[in-house]
C-alpha cells in the first residue's frame, strides 16, 4: 500500500512538472530572446516606476522603483496564479474527459508556471539592488522564507477554489478578474503603510486580515530597509509598517492561519466538484 502510495506521488510530481515545462515552452515559442523576457521586466519596472512616481509624481518614498518591486512581484506572482488557474480545467476540456488522471495538477500547474517566473525575477531584482548601491544583505532576508510559505500556501488554495467553481460556475473568471483588479488596492505598494496606519489607527488589524498585504509587507521589509522617510515639509513619512522583525513575524503567523483555513477550503471545494467535471464541461 505504502509503495503504491508512493508511485501514485511520483506520477503526480512528473505529471506536474511536464504541464510546467510545457506551459512555458508555450508562452516564449518563437520569442528570440525567450525566457529572457521574464527576466527583463522586473528592470524595466524598476525604470519606469522609478520615474513615474518619484520624478513625476514625486511619492515621498525614497527609491521608489525597490520599494514598489519588491511587493509588485510576490503579488503578481500571485494574480498570475489565481487568473491562470481560473481556466486550467475549462481550458483542458478534452483531457479532462478523455483521460483519467490527477486534476488537481491544472491549477497547480498554474501555481508552479508563476512561482518559476517569480523566483528567477526576485534574484534579478536582488542583483539590481545591489548594483544600485542599496544596503540589502542582512537579516531582513530571512523574511522572504516564512512570507514565501505563506503567499505559496494562500495562493494554492485560491487557485484550487477558484478552479473547480470555475467549472461549476462559468461567471467566476469574470469576478475573478474584476477581484484581482481592485485587490492590489489593498496591498501596501504604490502607497506607504504608514498612510493606511494613519488612517485606520486601531482598526489596521482589520486592513492585516488581507494575507497578501502581510506577504507583501514582509518582502518590502526583507528588501527594502528605509522605515521612514522625510517629507518636503520637514515631516516624518512611515514607510514600513515597523522597522523591526518580530512584527512581521507575528502578522504571518495570523495570515498563515488564515492561509491554511483557505487551503483546507479549496481542497475540499475541488475534491467535492471534480466528480462532476467532465459533466459540467
Amino acid at each position: 500500500m505504502a509503495k503504491r502510495s508512493r508511485a501514485q506521488s511520483r506520477v503526480r510530481w512528473e505529471l506536474l512538472r511536464n504541464l510546467i515545462r510545457k506551459d512555458i515552452k508555450v508562452k516564449y515559442k518563437g520569442s528570440t530572446l525567450g525566457f529572457a523576457w521574464s527576466l527583463a521586466n522586473p528592470l524595466l519596472l524598476l525604470v519606469v516606476y522609478t520615474f513615474v512616481f518619484q520624478v513625476v509624481f514625486k511619492s515621498g518614498v525614497p527609491r521608489f522603483g525597490i520599494y514598489f518591486l519588491s511587493g509588485l512581484l510576490v503579488w503578481n506572482a500571485f494574480a498570475g496564479s489565481v487568473s491562470t488557474a481560473c481556466g486550467s480545467v475549462v481550458g483542458n476540456a478534452n483531457l479532462v474527459k478523455k483521460v483519467r488522471f490527477p486534476l488537481q495538477v491544472l491549477p497547480l500547474s498554474a501555481v508552479g508556471f508563476a512561482a518559476v517566473h517569480f523566483v528567477l525575477q526576485l534574484l534579478v531584482l536582488l542583483v539590481l539592488t545591489l548594483a544600485l548601491g542599496y544596503p540589502l544583505i542582512g537579516g531582513g532576508l530571512l523574511l522572504l522564507v516564512p512570507a514565501g510559505a505563506v503567499a505559496l500556501v494562500f495562493t494554492v488554495g485560491m487557485s484550487m477554489l477558484v478552479s473547480a467553481l470555475s467549472v461549476r460556475f462559468k461567471d467566476v473568471p469574470h469576478l475573478v478578474e474584476v477581484a484581482l483588479m481592485a485587490w492590489i488596492w489593498l496591498n501596501p505598494m504604490v502607497y506607504a503603510f504608514g498612510l493606511i496606519q494613519q488612517r485606520l489607527h486601531e482598526y489596521t488589524w482589520v486592513y492585516e486580515l488581507n494575507p497578501m498585504a502581510v506577504v507583501v509587507m514582509a518582502f518590502q521589509r526583507a528588501i527594502y530597509v528605509d522605515a521612514t522617510a522625510t517629507k518636503p515639509d520637514g515631516s516624518q513619512l512611515q514607510v514600513l509598517a515597523d522597522p523591526g522583525y518580530l512584527y512581521y513575524l507575528e502578522r504571518l503567523a495570523m495570515a498563515g492561519a488564515i492561509s491554511l483555513g483557505v487551503l483546507v477550503l479549496g481542497i475540499w471545494v475541488f475534491r467535492k466538484l471534480q466528480a462532476d467535471f467532465a459533466e459540467d464541461l
